[in-house]
């Protein structure tokens, strides 16, 4: 008796000191192993961990499979290759691609900081976690721990196809680089504690196709616990299906989304996914439209139009700070002539061209502004103010509505006197990345930047943007639908082109009656 005492003493001791023991600096344990990172006098920083099982062969074009656990210490110190896309990402591009990085401020594991989960856009067919605009270091020495999660993308990350959705359990197929970000988060839930984050007090973030994801994960019941906040800059997803899309209505249902499938099989000269899965992802063909590298409405990570969702009170109910750039039609243009942006009108909108011209003017020799917004509004504008109006009416968390209009004064002879801020500039603000000895910096951008990444860090931190040294920003609301306007300065307006927001909601609404229906076909 006495000997099993002492031998189960013994025991109880070596496993208090081993559960005790203090990893070397910079060392921390994941799922999967020990991983070591950099250590700064601020901030400590993990790159290239990675979340999820290698994508690849039998795992192409299937949900993401659990992290394969690793010998020894690995060095997390350089990004990691990112999706397959078009184009050259900084850390190079590989099949081979789950993997976030992690930028914390904690000194100790038990510090429960707010934690801020980057997704970046890229029109779902391209985008990595390596930009340099997307480096979290500024961000984190704000007080919040900064993670960017990596997703495929293309026709890696959203191919649908009759044969992917039977050998799914669910009999789905197409939404792969979002169930990426949904293990990304389950990783961060699991993990972050170690970093010194709080599992409990997670926002996500995104640009573009990111604030579009933002948007689908606030819809998904799969994400449902895995975040406690949202901010979309330039994203949501309100469009109803279209079988051809254009920016604002790129959604279509799993059918048609497997029948463009069967056609991409064609175009890579295979009759079979077993035989798609043997080409490699280089030689795969590129692109298969705006719709084809999209996420689907497929009835289970996206169950339903997402519109028709909020209606019914069916999201993720958290707080939302959401907004868009003042012109963002520059980027997305319908014509460069009156003549075509006409047209353009015409075969995008149908029996509702005529009240969107009117809305929407366009000049005799020139696409001005007003025109521009069409798109603006129609890709961006009119989602976000949607999004608005429908959680303040059926949810219970507060949203806070913005309109960033940062850009330098022009002389009114310049032929770019009406240019606002075009899509995809407020990133670096947001990150804090600017430049302070660039000619194209001004004092007014890094005060801008200053006040956004302090909302932004605030938000995380207390579910409110509000705080010391920023303008007051009150919740929107139907009875009051207050705006922050980004700018030169931070100051609270109205929403903004409303009574051409009200005729661009007056189409949608039609979209999604039986004859918009049926004209869209």
């Amino acid at each position: 008796m006495m000997k099993f005492s002492r031998y189960l003493l013994f025991t109880i001791l070596a496993i208090a000191v081993f559960s005790c023991t203090k990893l070397p600096d910079g060392q921390v344990k994941v799922d999967g192993g020990i991983i070591q990172g950099v250590v700064t006098k601020d901030v400590t920083i993990y790159k290239g961990i990675p979340f999820a099982a290698p994508p690849v062969g039998d795992l192409r074009w299937k949900a993401p499979q659990p992290v394969v656990p690793w010998e020894g210490v690995k060095q997390t110190t350089e990004y990691a290759p990112a999706a397959m896309q078009p184009g050259n990402p900084v850390s190079g591009k590989s099949e081979d691609c789950l993997y976030l990085n992690v930028w914390t401020p904690a000194k100790s594991a038990n510090e429960k900081l707010p934690v801020l989960v980057w997704i970046y856009g890229g029109g779902f067919s391209f985008g990595s976690t390596s930009d340099p605009t997307h480096d979290g270091e500024q961000l984190a020495r704000k007080g919040v721990v900064l993670v960017s999660i990596a997703y495929r993308v293309g026709q890696l990350g959203f191919l649908a196809h009759p044969e992917l959705s039977a050998e799914n359990p669910e009999n789905v197929s197409g939404n792969y680089g979002l169930l990426d970000q949904i293990a990304g988060l389950a990783w961060i839930k699991n993990n972050i504690a170690a970093f010194g984050g709080d599992p409990e007090k997670v926002t996500i973030f995104g640009e573009s196709a990111g604030g579009i994801s933002v948007s689908m994960l606030c819809a998904s019941p799969l994400a449902k616990g895995l975040f406690h906040g949202a901010i979309s800059q330039s994203g949501g997803s309100f469009g109803p299906t279209r079988p051809t899309t254009y920016p604002g209505e790129n959604m279509k249902d799993l059918k048609q989304a497997e029948q463009e499938g069967v056609a991409y099989l064609e175009r890579a000269g295979v009759s079979s996914i077993a035989e798609l899965r043997e080409i490699e992802a280089d030689d795969l063909p590129l692109g298969m439209g705006m719709g084809g590298a999209w996420p689907i409405v497929d009835g289970y990570v996206i169950p339903d139009d997402q519109y028709l969702l909020y209606e019914a009170g069916n999201y993720n109910d958290v707080p939302v700070l959401i907004g868009y750039n003042s012109d963002e039609g520059l980027s997305f243009p319908l014509g460069r002539t009156p003549e075509e942006y006409v047209e353009g009108v015409k075969n995008r909108f149908g029996p509702h061209a005529d009240d969107l011209l009117a809305a929407y003017p366009v000049g005799e020799t020139s696409v001005p502004r007003s025109a521009r917004n069409l798109m603006r509004d129609a890709a961006f504008g009119w989602h976000t103010w949607a999004w608005a109006e429908l959680q303040s009416t059926t949810g219970q968390s507060e949203v806070y509505l913005y309109y960033f209009d940062q850009h330098p004064e022009r002389p009114e002879d310049s032929p770019i006197f009406d240019h606002g801020t075009p899509h995809g500039v407020d990133v670096p603000y947001v990150f804090m990345n600017l430049d302070p000895n660039s000619e194209r910096v001004s004092e007014s951008d890094l005060a801008i930047s200053e006040t956004m990444g302090t909302y932004w860090t605030n938000f995380a931190k207390y579910g409110h943007p509000n705080g010391e040294g920023v303008p007051e920003w009150p919740a929107y609301s139907r009875e009051n639908p207050v705006v922050m306007y980004l700018g030169p300065d931070a100051y609270l307006g109205d929403v903004p082109d409303e009574a051409a927001l009200r005729v661009m909601d007056d189409y949608f609404r039609w979209r999604r009656s039986p004859e918009g229906k049926e004209w869209a076909k």
